[in-house]
């Protein structure tokens, strides 16, 4: 999973829709700090306007399920963007699950919350 979710931050922070859109499942969803859930179509619109722009995101700690429950990463990170015109450095911890679509991993759904 860490694999995974190393591509998916290096896709955000490129500003990489075809990566995103290939890790991501068709039902993905991102739950922003505020609450705010995006769907995934939404929020690749959003990186590909310029709304949302990921200049750094440094993984601080990461830690994934134990085995036999369901496949989730919990990431706490710095997180160096510009969302709806405010840059700040954000302290999140991003919750990933993933699933296995296809015979290829992709990850289900993001929640951020802040630490």
């Amino acid at each position: 999973m860490g694999t995974l979710y190393d591509t998916m931050c290096e896709a955000m922070v490129a500003g990489d829709i075809a990566t995103l859109d290939s890790i991501l499942a068709d039902g993905f969803t991102l739950t922003h700090m505020t609450g705010y859930v995006q769907s995934k179509t939404e929020w690749l619109d959003a990186i590909a306007s310029g709304q949302m722009q990921y200049h750094r995101m440094e993984t601080v700690q990461a830690s994934s399920t134990p085995e036999g429950a369901a496949p989730a990463l919990t990431a706490r990170t710095l997180t160096d963007a510009t969302i709806w015109g405010s840059r700040a450095t954000w302290r999140l911890t991003l919750r990933s699950w993933f699933e296995v679509r296809d015979t290829e991993w992709v990850i289900t759904r993001t929640v951020a919350s802040t630490w």
